[in-house]
């Protein structure tokens, strides 16, 4: 179910057969934010991973292909549909709200969580972080990567850096998408707040392969980073 605080619903809902179409090979994915993400991701092999904000399978499928026993969640049915499309019944697939509990998951069930650009979605992140720190054995881990804060502040000209707000952006495929930009401090807060230590932050560069496709975004990512990268494990 649809919690009443989710947004962007509807865009995900219409966005989801372009994703499944589009994301393997998009730039700013497959180039920039998959290889900061899995330089971060500890060995999944045998491990129970949780896939939090799965949209068209492709991490799900990343995982299942190293081994990794999955479950994947997603707020959007249709984008339930292509992840169940990509990887067929070899993932745990799953429709649900990170903004709601997550009570089909067991205490200590998990080894890994991964979220991969969805927690700018919620503007709550105790909540899911102590789901997340339930959810995980005692020696778990959890990576994700978000929204830069510098990127928000800067690009959409916000006056306030220190306020977590709701902003809208059109994307080049002509959908209107909605998020939470929120500041640093806001960001680790809530990670060290419930049980987690932070074990690494990072800031990576596009790769070259990037460069070849987006030279122009290429030349502004390396001066005005786009996304954040954090791996912590549950104390």
């Amino acid at each position: 179910m649809k919690n009443k605080n989710s947004v962007s619903y509807h865009s995900y809902q219409e966005m989801a057969e372009y994703y499944y179409e589009k994301v393997d090979e998009k730039p700013f994915n497959a180039y920039y934010e998959r290889p900061g993400l899995i330089e971060l991701i500890p060995d999944i092999n045998g491990k129970k991973v949780l896939d939090a904000g799965c949209a068209a399978g492709w991490y799900t499928d990343w995982f299942l292909k190293h081994g990794a026993e999955v479950t994947a969640v997603d707020f959007s049915p249709k984008m339930i549909e292509m992840t169940k499309k990509r990887v067929d019944d070899k993932a745990d697939i799953i429709q649900a709200d990170l903004n709601e509990p997550l009570d089909f998951l067991k205490d200590g069930s998990m080894d890994i969580v991964v979220s991969s650009l969805t927690l700018h979605y919620l503007k709550d992140w105790d909540r899911i972080m102590k789901e997340f720190n339930r959810i995980l054995n005692k020696e778990g881990s959890l990576v994700f990567s978000v929204h830069h804060p510098f990127m928000d502040y800067s690009y959409f000209d916000v006056d306030d850096y220190f306020e977590t707000r709701l902003l809208k952006d059109t994307w080049s495929n002509n959908v209107e998408v909605e998020f939470y930009r929120r500041p640093l401090s806001e960001i680790i807060r809530p990670v060290t707040d419930n049980g987690f230590l932070i074990e690494k932050v990072t800031e990576p560069m596009p790769t070259e392969d990037f460069k070849e496709k987006e030279p122009n975004s290429y030349e502004r990512l390396t001066k005005k980073p786009q996304f954040l990268f954090l791996k912590a494990r549950k104390e």
